[in-house]
């Protein structure tokens, strides 16, 4: 999609909000909704900070643009009355106070930094939906029990970082990570403006927040395929990562027979097809990918005698992930011995599968029911900030579908009219929160 095209699908979103959503029969509307019109147009502002000649962003963590967008955000979180900071780790917070002393807040959003050459809406749908919701609420006189707040977590792209630093995951050891704009996390959130030697004390503890929820577009097609309007996410898939190391012997390409070469390549090209061979032959919704590769010395007259490649495996088990690495290794055996090759992987990332809690998908699921919307649960293929959250605090959340399930490219689209669905979704089932008893500790 071009930035014309996205514009033009704005305005559409506009009318299709002055009719609003169509109910489902025996359904009374809940009064309160958010300024769609608004939300829409503060997306396509969004959407110039780091926009591309392909009609998508490359916002990525850490950069001139990532910044720019996140001062936009801040503008916004103002405008909507909230009280604006940032913690030592580069993370945007608005606050409002609760009506009621000691509750904890009800925390949400979502992220604004994309992948290079990325799309419009994955993270930023969530992000400028709850500042929009806190609006609403704000014009509406309305003040919940509990304090609110809406954050907007830094380089969720690079794995997450912001919201691992909240939950306590995160490691001095990450410091030393390099994310695609080229700089480390610890020069990064320096250049945010946060503190890289202070980033402990923005951990909090379990019990610190009441509840968590995040809207965010599907990145598949599951919704659009099956002309559902709401997702109900049941759960995070756990992601782990593996750079492997292939070693074989780099040799003259000309003098060396075929039946005495150690290819490193050769190896790893057999290592690529195996992973989705097996992937495939094991029953699950799991899968397995292999996305880098580079030979050594990559010159066209010499045998590759070491190849670094990668490993990723995603489900909701875990003991899921494991069983499949475990094949995998021992095919990998099987083709050095082969081949005259040596495999060796090292972990570089492992993020836990995370249920969402029962309690606040009813509520999700509640308010698109009472809302007028078609729903089902599902899960989530992608990892969010939700995953760290919700180590901390009932976290759920809410998904509206993704045309063509195109995401991290600029072709990435979400109508404006499901983007307002998510966002009073979002609304009602925050404003359910508030009044549950079971979140008022």
């Amino acid at each position: 999609m071009n930035r014309r095209d996205f514009h033009r699908a704005l305005l559409m979103g506009a009318v299709t909000h002055a009719f609003g959503p169509t109910l489902l029969r025996g359904t009374t509307p809940p009064a309160l909704r958010i300024n769609g019109d608004r939300l829409n147009a503060n997306l396509a502002r969004l959407s110039e900070f780091g926009k591309n000649p392909q009609g998508g962003v490359s916002r990525v963590a850490y950069t001139d643009a990532d910044r720019q967008g996140r001062e936009f955000v801040m503008q916004l979180m103002r405008a909507a009355r909230l009280e604006v900071s940032m913690d030592y780790a580069g993370n945007v917070s608005g606050r409002r106070a609760g009506s009621v002393p000691g509750l904890k807040p009800i925390m949400f959003g979502s992220h604004i930094d994309s992948v290079p050459e990325g799309g419009n809406y994955d993270g930023t749908v969530g992000s400028l939906a709850a500042i929009e919701v806190a609006q609403a609420l704000a014009e509406a006189g309305t003040t919940t029990r509990h304090p609110l707040e809406v954050i907007v977590f830094q380089n969720e792209e690079g794995g997450k970082q912001g919201s691992r630093m909240i939950s306590g995951e995160f490691t001095p050891a990450n410091l030393e990570l390099v994310n695609a704009s080229g700089r480390n996390i610890r020069d990064g959130v320096r250049f945010l403006g946060g503190d890289p030697d202070r980033i402990a004390q923005v951990r909090r503890n379990p019990g610190d927040i009441a509840a968590y929820l995040e809207l965010h577009i599907e990145q598949g097609g599951t919704l659009e395929r099956d002309d559902i309007q709401i997702g109900e996410v049941e759960g995070i898939v756990g992601i782990k990562w593996w750079s492997v190391d292939v070693t074989g012997f780099a040799n003259h390409a000309g003098t060396t027979p075929m039946d005495q070469r150690r290819d490193a390549l050769l190896a790893a090209s057999r290592f690529v097809d195996m992973v989705h061979r097996q992937a495939r032959a094991l029953t699950g919704r799991h899968v397995a990918t292999v996305g880098q590769i580079q030979a050594f010395p990559g010159a066209r007259n010499v045998i590759p005698g070491r190849v670094t490649t990668s490993l990723e495996i995603r489900d909701l088990e875990t003991a899921k992930m494991d069983q499949l690495f475990e094949i995998i290794r021992k095919e990998c055996e099987a083709i050095g011995s082969a081949s005259g090759t040596e495999f060796k992987f090292e972990q570089a990332y492992n993020s836990s599968p995370s249920m969402m809690d029962d309690r606040v998908r009813t509520l999700i699921r509640d308010s698109a029911r009472e809302l007028g919307l078609s729903n089902r649960p599902m899960p989530s293929g992608a990892g969010h900030d939700a995953q760290s959250i919700s180590m901390l605090a009932p976290a759920g959340m809410i998904f509206i579908p993704s045309v063509g399930g195109i995401s991290h490219a600029p072709k990435e689209f979400s109508h404006p009219h499901d983007i307002v669905n998510g966002a009073n979704v979002l609304l009602h089932a925050l404003l359910k929160a508030d009044a549950a008893s079971w979140v008022n500790t």
